[in-house]
């Protein structure tokens, strides 16, 4: 299985609450920058999506979501990916969903700090990568070895 792990698109500082932080027009422009490469170099067909339920997250997902081949993918808002989530329940989560639902790649669609530790839970050994606005990480993960390794980190 490929697990896709994004940060959303850059967004406005202040808001009545983090939760509520819209994109910047810079952060959409990112967004369809970064998913356009990936059709361009991988065509990736997606299989799920997790969200977070925070509003620029969410915006991240409506401006991709157009690019990306996910017409038949499964889509959740996950709670679990906020910032302040628990990657370890997190990592958890995506490979028992994973071995159920017959996944080939997913897609997370987050925020810092959590892509960061994401990434480096997926793949032990390494230390937790930064994570511009908009860029993706893509690790594999093999449920027959249980050993995953991080592919490629590209920013938009």
């Amino acid at each position: 299985m490929k697990v896709f792990i994004m940060r959303h698109g850059e967004a406005e500082a202040y808001a009545p609450s983090d939760e509520e932080r819209n994109l910047t027009a810079h952060g959409e422009s990112q967004s369809a920058k970064i998913a356009q490469w990936l059709m361009a170099e991988h065509k990736i067909q997606f299989d799920y999506v997790l969200v977070s339920p925070y509003v620029r997250a969410q915006q991240t997902w409506n401006t991709i979501k157009s690019i990306l081949n996910v017409a038949d993918a499964k889509v959740e808002i996950c709670e679990d990916i906020t910032p302040y989530g628990d990657s370890d329940d997190v990592v958890e989560y995506v490979k028992a969903l994973g071995s159920v639902e017959d996944i080939e790649n997913i897609l997370l669609v987050s925020h810092l700090p959590l892509v960061g530790y994401l990434t480096a839970d997926f793949v032990p050994g390494i230390m937790p990568p930064m994570f511009p606005t908009s860029a993706m990480s893509c690790v594999e993960y093999s449920y027959t070895t249980g050993k995953s390794e991080l592919l490629w980190l590209q920013q938009p």
